[in-house]
């Protein structure tokens, strides 16, 4: 009897130390995995950035290319309810709920690391718990602090946003996509570039709300944005930020330089090479006072590296073609080029 005692003690101190060893691991982790999103390495870090005038908390329309939907701007300067001309130049908001963090952000992860942590040492929000309730109340700590935050943050987006983001998106986004222009480069049998299934005289029309007047896009205006995917990329692979004052707004090029910032600290660099267009739709056009606006889904083929600095060796990505599919808004002003406005993920 004595024996089977031991062994039941000894199993019983080898599974409190799993637990804790596992707490101790999420203790760590689950802080930096709330604050930290995985990303891409080529342009836009592979995160959604920019800015839609007043149609950013909108969903743009869904498209053969990007079937799914788009997903909500992580950086936009542009608030609530207002349009790209009173976009304020300031840096990526990080407040309450901000991406950076912010108070919020902070608690919880606090909050939960110290849960935690104090389970390590029998304390915690449910202190005493042992053995298989460890792993219960650890299970039990998540959850609360999942609800509390999601809870805080909708009551904060509730009553600092007027219009939450992509809510109602059917009344603001038009009549629906537009006719699919898929890319010969991809060895498809429509033509040529992104324009080159245009319909003799057809263009691209976006029909706007009351407030947006339609937009007329024409070859000329596909060939432009085709070769805009092309330059922005080289650009951000040369690190050669004058050349993308030239290719996007000034919003998009502040959040280049950060993410070309965080790769010279990590001493890596980031090559985007071979970019072909495979296919693309133009999902909504319209004109917004003196800006013209076109929303468009982009396939392409591209090889994404990152390489040290130092020895050029590849950290991050490989030699091996690959593709992405990503919503790129153009915006233009009067007697200017179309510039990169935003980068949506799709979903």
């Amino acid at each position: 009897m004595p024996g089977i005692w031991e062994t039941n003690m000894n199993f019983s101190q080898r599974s409190r130390s799993l637990f804790k060893t596992i707490a101790v691991v999420l203790a760590l982790a689950l802080p930096t995995a709330l604050a930290i999103s995985s990303a891409d390495a080529r342009v836009g870090g592979g995160m959604s950035s920019g800015s839609r005038g007043s149609r950013t908390y909108s969903a743009p329309p869904s498209t053969t290319t990007a079937p799914g939907s788009a997903s909500q701007f992580n950086r936009t300067y542009t608030q609530p309810g207002a349009g790209m001309n009173s976009a304020a130049a300031a840096p990526a908001r990080g407040g309450l709920f901000g991406r950076a963090g912010g108070f919020m952000g902070g608690l919880a992860a606090g909050f939960l690391g110290a849960g935690l942590l104090g389970m390590l040492f029998g304390g915690g929000l449910f202190g005493g718990l042992g053995g298989l309730s460890s792993i219960l109340g650890l299970i039990i700590q998540i959850v609360l602090v999942v609800v509390v935050v999601r809870l805080a943050m909708s009551w904060w987006q509730r009553r600092h946003t007027p219009q939450a983001a992509y809510a109602n998106a059917d009344a603001s986004a038009g009549q629906g996509p537009q006719p699919n222009y898929r890319s010969g480069l991809g060895g498809g049998a429509t033509g040529g570039g992104l324009g080159g299934g245009l319909g003799s005289g057809l263009g691209g029309f976006g029909f706007g709300g009351a407030n947006n007047a339609p937009l007329e896009i024409k070859p000329d205006d596909y060939e432009a944005f085709e070769r805009l995917l092309g330059d922005v990329q080289a650009a951000w692979s040369n690190e050669d930020v004058a050349k993308l004052h030239t290719l996007a707004t000034p919003e998009m090029v502040s959040y280049f330089e950060q993410d070309l910032g965080k790769n010279r600290a990590r001493n890596v660099v980031n090559k985007v090479t071979n970019v072909k267009l495979l296919q693309g739709d133009l999902a909504e056009s319209w004109r917004e006072g003196e800006t013209d606006y076109a929303t468009v889904a982009l396939r392409f083929a591209l090889t994404d590296k990152t390489l040290d600095r130092n020895t050029g060796a590849i950290v991050e990505g490989s030699e091996q073609p690959g593709e992405a599919t990503e919503v790129w808004t153009f915006a233009r002003r009067p007697n200017g080029a179309w510039e990169l406005s935003a980068i949506q993920q799709t979903n």
